[in-house]
């Protein structure tokens, strides 16, 4: 059997019973390490379990999963996600290549950041399409998210923007001179996040939202240390010092937004009083 275990959001202690007999069981266990982070170490999870994980990066999962699947047919593997298998990262590629060669596969389910975010105070049924925020480069600028926030916005819905994380990403420079060196672990934040979309929007002037566009700033969801930020999209630009350390996420609120969500964000806010009248300005209950 195949286990597509889920991690949840924070540390070692976020498995579920059921997640860890799998781990305590299988023959080997990996850990996806690539499309998101735990808030500790790879020592401290095998401490806790009791035994040795494997990581397993982009290019194992992509390019050599019939490593992960070995002998899947006769014996126990368990592949680790942190948050939820099917959640903000899907696992369908190694799910389906699994089917194939006649595995069986079982999901063992936890919370990521698609339901977690609900402790900003949104309401989880009033929110829209999930859309991604990378980097930009000097030649690489995609936009694609701001028609899916643009049609979010149409019909009053919010917006969780899930920000980008290099991890093990090649140096392009020693690539060309035949050495594979890799860059060090980057972690966008909530800054960087709202001054890249504000650029798209000066770009596209389509009016999806804007500098006065209100939205929370998410900071190790589900952890310990657990922080929101609310504010304008141009306060947010200059939030990272009240957020804190990685990882970051970002909620643009709807038009739609309800008094109750109102209240409850409020208590969030960088300026009480503007939140207070932009929200009053700009957006109306459901």
């Amino acid at each position: 059997m195949l286990y597509l275990v889920g991690l949840g959001l924070s540390d070692e202690t976020d498995i579920t019973v059921k997640g860890l007999e799998v781990v305590k069981k299988a023959s080997r266990v990996y850990l996806e390490a690539y499309t998101s982070i735990l808030l500790v170490d790879q020592a401290v999870l095998e401490k806790y379990y009791g035994r040795s994980v494997t990581i397993a990066d982009r290019e194992m999962v992509e390019s050599n999963s019939d490593e992960i699947l070995r002998d899947a047919q006769t014996e126990d593997v368990a592949f680790l996600v942190v948050g939820d298998p099917f959640g903000a990262t899907t696992h369908t590629d190694i799910v389906l290549r699994a089917r194939e060669l006649k595995i069986p596969v079982r999901t063992v389910p936890n919370a990521s950041i698609m339901s977690g975010i609900g402790a900003c105070g949104l309401q989880l049924y009033n929110f829209g399409q999930t859309v991604s925020m990378v980097f930009f480069t000097d030649s690489w600028r995609p936009a694609s998210f701001y028609d899916r926030v643009k049609e979010n916005r149409a019909i009053g819905l919010h917006t969780l923007v899930l920000l980008d994380i290099k991890v093990k990403e090649p140096n392009l420079e020693s690539m060309a001179r035949g050495r594979i060196v890799y860059e060090p672990p980057r972690y966008m934040s909530v800054g960087t996040c709202a001054r890249q979309m504000l650029e798209v929007e000066e770009d596209r002037k389509e009016g999806a939202y804007g500098p006065d566009s209100l939205a929370i700033g998410a900071a190790r969801v589900g952890g310990k240390e657990e922080t929101f930020v609310a504010g304008t999209l141009k306060e947010l630009c200059d939030a990272d010092d009240k957020l804190g350390p990685p990882l970051h996420s970002l909620v643009l609120l709807g038009n739609r937004t309800h008094e109750l969500e109102h209240d409850f964000v409020r208590e969030f806010a960088i300026d009480k009083d503007n939140w207070d009248r932009i929200w009053k300005e700009q957006y109306h209950t459901q």
